[in-house]
């Protein structure tokens, strides 16, 4: 009976072949998971936000990325020369107070702000 057992054992551990091709497909798995899990929904996000601060018009509610919530009152595009400048500058009005923020500082974009 312990002999069989061994011999078992011993089947199971006796080499059937190449690992390779095994490891190939477990990194290849574990490589699926974390596109999956990680890098894709994580690219889904990015792409919404920008595409959020892109349409951005007057009115909507934002938050800049060092925590000021404001109203977007004016968006300048436009640079002297009418090239779309890469920084765009959009002012905002937070309390009583305007401010100039990059399109890029922008953290978070709500809705149409509330009526005062």
């Amino acid at each position: 009976m312990t002999g069989s057992i061994f011999a078992s054992f011993a089947l199971l551990q006796a080499p059937t072949g190449s690992a390779v091709p095994q490891m190939i497909f477990m990194y290849g798995a574990i490589f699926a998971i974390f596109y999956f899990v990680l890098i894709r929904p994580q690219q889904k996000q990015r792409k919404n936000h920008e595409e959020r601060v892109k349409t951005l018009k007057k009115g909507d509610e934002i938050v800049t990325a060092g925590g000021i919530v404001g109203e977007v009152v004016h968006i300048a595009t436009t640079g002297n020369d009418g090239v779309a400048k890469l920084n765009d500058r959009i002012t905002i009005k937070s309390g009583e107070s305007k401010l100039i923020v990059e399109r890029g500082r922008i953290a978070a974009v709500g809705g149409s702000a509330p009526a005062a």
